[in-house]
């Protein structure tokens, strides 16, 4: 995952870099950042939303399949799977998108985590050295916390330290300190410093603790929103849809422990949380208004039409539900096969059934290897 991360993080952290040196403000390249990687992700989230809708036109019919079937989950499974082909449709499309996308975030929270990596470039040296005298600080100062640096957020939290005593890193080179401080200057929201962590001690007379205070109710605010903006809509366009109760308990917790552990970090990052969460519930409200029955009705026959067009132009090719019949089919007769018999017309053994059945076994994987390109080692017979 460090992997994935980084790989991402890097060209949106010269974004990130770019948006900072041209307003001068974290704050704000924070709000302008997640901006822009939300259009970089609309189309993902058109295309999940839009399978979702289309999943919705389907269901009259899966309720019929499954009154139909409610006693043969096994016809049942298969008549699901014709249908979906017939629809051109992929119950598990919106699995792949969800993937890319939180890929995705987890690069972006790279980006908004690490400072000192995205936007000034500071060298591993430095922030080893940085990181060293920060734990030293913390320790001299009797705390038990330890800041480790394969937590996202270390940056954050060692310009939280340079804030509280500069002169220990007056000695780190690459311009750290002055880099930092200035940085630090224009990390601000409403005057408030985000690299500072909040705190439930409120102090009303200071401006900047009750925003730094309102940052991690916000942010567990924001995600309650989304969170029954979903459950709603959901109710609405799919009544008969059974929701788990677990899952929803878990739905409206994260809210809740999103905002203690907002309480934990520098205020930047619950300050993206809340631009992130708004955001996103402004783009999923669009595409639901978007995606009326009407306009979702006529997109669906338009990708049925792709979908005809597409297994026309190349039969030799099978679609992912294509496979699923054919795999289930092969482990049906494999399963309901019947008994052979030896030439004198008497049952056969046991070990000759066991040969039987291996020998049945290695021709469906050799015929499922032929047609789908794969290699078939005769060595890996058992």
């Amino acid at each position: 995952m460090n992997f994935l991360t980084n790989l991402i993080g890097i060209p949106f952290g010269y974004l990130m870099s770019w948006i900072y040196n041209f307003v001068g403000n974290y704050g704000l390249a924070i709000v302008i950042f997640t901006i822009l990687t939300k259009l970089i992700l609309l189309p993902v989230n058109y295309n999940t939303q839009l399978n979702s809708a289309r999943m919705r036109l389907l269901n009259p019919k899966l309720e019929k399949l499954k009154k139909s079937y409610n006693n043969n989950p096994t016809k049942l499974q298969e008549e699901q799977q014709k249908l979906y082909q017939q629809e051109g449709l992929n119950p598990m499309a919106s699995c792949m998108p969800s993937l890319i996308q939180m890929i995705l975030l987890f690069g972006v929270l790279d980006v908004v985590y690490k400072p000192l990596t995205h936007i000034f470039h500071f060298g591993s040296k430095v922030k080893d050295s940085a990181l060293s005298i920060a734990n030293e600080l913390l320790s001299a100062a009797g705390s038990k916390t330890v800041i480790d640096s394969g937590d996202m957020r270390y940056e954050l939290q060692i310009m939280e330290q340079v804030g509280k005593d500069p002169s220990k890193f007056e000695s780190l080179k690459e311009g750290f300190l002055e880099k930092v401080q200035e940085f630090s200057d224009n990390f601000t929201v409403l005057g408030a410093n985000l690299g500072k962590t909040p705190s439930t001690d409120i102090d009303f007379g200071n401006s900047e603790s009750v925003i730094l205070f309102l940052i991690p109710i916000l942010a567990g605010l924001s995600q309650l929103l989304m969170t029954i903006y979903t459950q709603v809509h959901q109710k609405k366009t799919n009544p008969n849809m059974q929701s788990m109760g677990c899952m929803n308990v878990m739905l409206y917790l994260m809210p809740v422990l999103s905002v203690w552990f907002a309480f934990q970090v520098p205020a930047g990052v619950g300050f993206y949380w809340i631009c992130s969460s708004v955001f996103s519930f402004l783009i999923t409200f669009g595409l639901n208004q978007y995606f009326t029955t009407e306009r979702t009705e006529v997109l669906n026959e338009k990708a049925k039409e792709k979908a005809k067009k597409k297994a026309a132009k190349h039969p030799e090719r099978k679609t992912f539900m294509q496979k699923m019949l054919e795999q289930q089919q092969l482990l049906e007769q494999q399963q309901n096969g019947s008994v052979p018999t030896k030439a004198d017309g008497s049952k056969a053994s046991r070990s000759e059934m066991n040969k039987y059945n291996r020998d049945r076994l290695n021709d469906a994987r050799k015929r499922m290897a032929e047609k789908y390109g794969d290699e078939y080692d005769n060595n890996d017979e058992d």
